[in-house]
């Protein structure tokens, strides 16, 4: 059996457990952990540790960009396009963003009464411009709608990418394919020191630090160990994957199905263990969050082995789970303003730890769910997929060059 063209199979498996996690990660937090619905052991690890599903994004972003540079490489081509890397990573990106961020800007004046001074307007510039991420003060672009703090972070890793890559264009054309990738480790350990270097160096405005002042008093407990290089190094463990998958490409066995789905279990495990254990930001290594380097190295292996698998991929990557992969970068996006309207306007005490109601609760997880996936699935088809067609359109255009003028 081959392959379906143009998948790897188990990268939208990937995805959309990721997106999942982040979205359940937010409803479970709402729960009252002294009354009956606290006590499943599930919902209080997807409370402290549903954001994995971030640093999971952070691995699958770094596989999926990273291949196309790990290709060129093997075959002794020149670098990829950036202009077509950069023309497909805005086309997947920012429509969806840009309407996120501004329709939560407005919702959070109009309807959660934020106060629309200069700062907000700075926070929602700085999102705009895909730089809120270098900051405390911008790291949460705009209120209510938390998870768009992570998609500056995830641009500044596609910039980084290709420089790490052109690095190894220039030094390791003659490397083995295995020597390259190991080289590649000199790329997160220059990633890592960076992150150690932001760390040390910025320092953090004490005055209202911490989560009962609002989002920036939050960021400030985030940030310096939040930073655009620690999250780079979780991105470029998963483009270290992307060159593992390239060398495994023709390889296929019923071995790589035992490695990826004994790697998944391991994961649900750790995942499951660490969370239930604390709550916060998980921090591993130099407090790069998310239990680094384990947890990323974990879905990594899953990614580099499942488009070898012979049966475990095709298993995992069914038909619904194909849909909500694609829809996936709506829910992420769209969920949290979902869930505070619900809370606004129909469930009051859809606040932090205010649930008690297990009947209540579940019904609006439902809601949230299915309002959610609707709204993404609109927006993938009316708004995402065409641009993205357009863009693709665009690839085949060469970029416009300057006409000499005759001497007057």
């Amino acid at each position: 059996m081959q392959n379906p063209p143009g998948r790897l199979l188990g990268a939208d498996f990937v995805r959309a457990s990721a997106c999942f996690i982040v979205l359940f990660h937010h409803l479970t937090q709402k729960i009252d952990f002294r009354t009956p619905l606290g006590d499943p052991d599930i919902a209080q690890a997807l409370a402290n540790g549903g954001t994995f599903g971030v640093g999971i994004f952070f691995v699958l972003s770094g596989f999926l960009l990273a291949r196309p540079f790990w290709q060129a490489l093997d075959r002794g081509a020149p670098l990829p396009s950036l202009r077509i890397y950069a023309l497909r990573r805005a086309a997947r990106i920012l429509p969806g963003y840009w309407l996120a961020l501004s329709v939560t800007f407005v919702l959070s004046i109009f309807v959660w009464r934020a106060q629309p001074d200069g700062w907000l307007w700075l926070r929602y510039l700085s999102g705009l411009l895909l730089v809120s991420d270098w900051h405390w003060l911008t790291l949460f672009p705009v209120e209510v709608n938390g998870p768009l703090w992570s998609i500056s972070f995830e641009v500044t890793s596609y910039v980084l990418l290709p420089i790490g890559f052109v690095a190894l264009f220039a030094f390791g054309r003659r490397l083995p394919a295995w020597a390259s990738r190991l080289t590649f480790l000199a790329v997160i350990g220059l990633a890592l020191l960076a992150h150690m270097a932001f760390s040390n160096w910025v320092v953090v405005d004490p005055h209202r630090k911490g989560w009962e002042y609002g989002m920036q008093g939050g960021a400030k407990v985030w940030m310096p160990w939040f930073n655009p290089f620690g999250f780079f190094a979780m991105f470029a463990v998963g483009a270290l994957a992307g060159g593992v998958q390239v060398m495994l490409a023709r390889f296929r066995h019923w071995v790589m199905d035992v490695i990826c789905l004994g790697a998944l279990v391991v994961v649900g495990h750790y995942m499951f263990t660490q969370a239930y254990a604390e709550a916060g930001e998980l921090y591993g290594w130099l407090r790069v969050p998310y239990r680094f380097p384990m947890m990323h190295a974990l879905i990594g292996l899953v990614l580099a082995t499942g488009p070898s698998t012979v049966l475990a991929g095709r298993l995992l990557d069914n038909g619904v789970v194909r849909f909500l992969a694609q829809i996936s970068f709506g829910i992420y996006i769209y969920h949290t303003i979902v869930i505070e309207l619900i809370q606004t306007y129909w469930v009051p005490d859809l606040v932090y730890g205010g649930m008690s109601d297990t009947g209540l609760w579940l019904g609006a997880a439902a809601a949230t769910v299915v309002i959610t996936s609707v709204l993404a699935s609109l927006s993938y088809r009316l708004m995402e997929a065409p641009v993205i067609a357009w863009a693709r359109r665009l690839e085949d255009q060469p970029p416009a060059r300057a006409v000499p003028q005759p001497a007057s």
